[in-house]
């Protein structure tokens, strides 16, 4: 690849994360399995950005492959209820995603719009950002009123790839301090356990 193009890569990736969420000073929640989760303040919100991290043993293409299955990933988000595309144009997608929750707190949906972009070195950066007013809200439940993250998919050989899951989140309506804590938490941690799960599968 030609300097002039691999710059241009670069300066793709770079600005597709621009827009995400500015977190600073990460501090490690939890460590665990080969998992590392780490949470920082977002200034202006009271909800924390997550960050998870790990080292998945298959190729990039197998992973890219599960994430990109828009309903069949609802199998390994956590407390994903449902999810389907929407719609499909380039490099945009677009989807809609139910979430179980506690029963004291309104069953949430969210609206993404996902960039993917591919680095000089094959590295898959798939920017999320919340689109709440892309389609009607739904009956019974909250519309999650803010997304800002990425996944990075970085191949580490040619059957292993380093996996970053990072989001900023502002759920909408009300919801209770004990539950936004945990789920800062069990989100990266257990979307990334099953996903590992699943892509190391024979």
């Amino acid at each position: 690849m030609g300097s002039k193009l691999r710059m241009t890569a670069v300066l793709g990736v770079s600005m597709l994360l621009a827009g995400v969420a500015c977190a600073e000073d990460w501090q490690v929640a939890k460590d665990q399995d080969g998992i590392q989760v780490a949470l920082s303040d977002i200034a202006g919100s009271k909800y924390k950005a997550y960050r998870g991290t790990t080292l998945i043993k298959a190729p990039l293409a197998k992973v890219r492959a599960l994430q990109e299955d828009a309903a069949g990933a609802c199998a390994w988000i956590h407390e994903c209820k449902q999810q389907k595309l929407l719609k499909h144009e380039g490099d945009d997608a677009w989807t809609y995603t139910q979430f179980n929750t506690p029963i004291m707190v309104t069953p949430r949906d969210s609206v993404l719009k996902v960039t993917t972009a591919v680095s000089a070195d094959g590295t898959v950066t798939r920017k999320l950002q919340g689109v709440p007013t892309y389609i009607p809200e739904e009956p019974g439940f909250v519309r999650v009123t803010q997304v800002e993250g990425y996944w990075r998919l970085t191949p580490k050989s040619a059957d292993s790839t380093e996996v970053t899951y990072q989001v900023h989140t502002e759920p909408g309506g009300s919801v209770p301090s004990w539950v936004a804590n945990k789920f800062v938490v069990d989100a990266p941690f257990e979307t990334l356990k099953s996903l590992k799960a699943l892509a190391e599968k024979p």
